[in-house]
């Protein structure tokens, strides 16, 4: 009897435990490497889904593309190294997906598809500040959409959208409603 309240107490703090671990936006784990891969669709629920599935693993980091033509890749480790804040990466533990940040109105990984009436690049900002900023100053944006670089495109790009369309989940953007 006391051996089975033991295992199950096990059990349970191992399955409490798992609940805490977060993936997050904005952060690596340097160090720890055993493997690496390109992410042809470029999005980190990918890297995290192969961590399940390999028994080695006990972290991840996934790098969005810099340029065009340029793959993202995913980083898989066998121990669980120290994040660090670092735009350039999505990072996990095993057992944990992908949170995105929602401090502000900015919709993380999401497209909003359609109403478009102006497109510019724009240098690389990984909230997208400055493409929201633009859309803020212009009367007629209600909604706005950032394009990351290398989601077909070697530069960063910004739509501004005199309509409000569906969102859509898709890694290469982040967008947002003004008005």
């Amino acid at each position: 009897m006391q051996r089975t309240v033991f295992a199950f107490l096990a059990i349970w703090l191992i399955v409490a435990g798992a609940g805490i671990a977060q993936a997050q936006t904005g952060f690596d784990r340097p160090g720890g490497d055993y493997t690496n891969f390109q992410v042809r669709g470029g999005d980190p629920a990918a890297c995290a889904a192969r961590c399940e599935r390999d028994g080695r693993c006990r972290a991840w980091s996934f790098s969005y593309p810099r340029t065009s033509g340029a793959s993202a890749i995913c980083w898989l480790k066998s121990e669980v190294t120290t994040r660090t804040e670092n735009t350039c990466c999505v990072s996990g533990v095993r057992g944990a997906g992908v949170i995105e940040p929602k401090v502000t109105e900015a919709e993380f990984s999401i497209d909003r598809v359609g109403g478009d009436y102006r497109n510019f690049d724009m240098p690389p900002d990984p909230a997208g500040r400055a493409c929201q900023a633009a859309c803020e100053g212009d009367n007629k944006c209600r909604a706005w959409t950032y394009l990351r670089p290398g989601y077909g495109t070697s530069s960063a790009r910004c739509y501004l959208k005199s309509d409000i369309k569906p969102p859509r989940r898709k890694p290469c953007c982040i967008s947002g409603v003004i008005r």
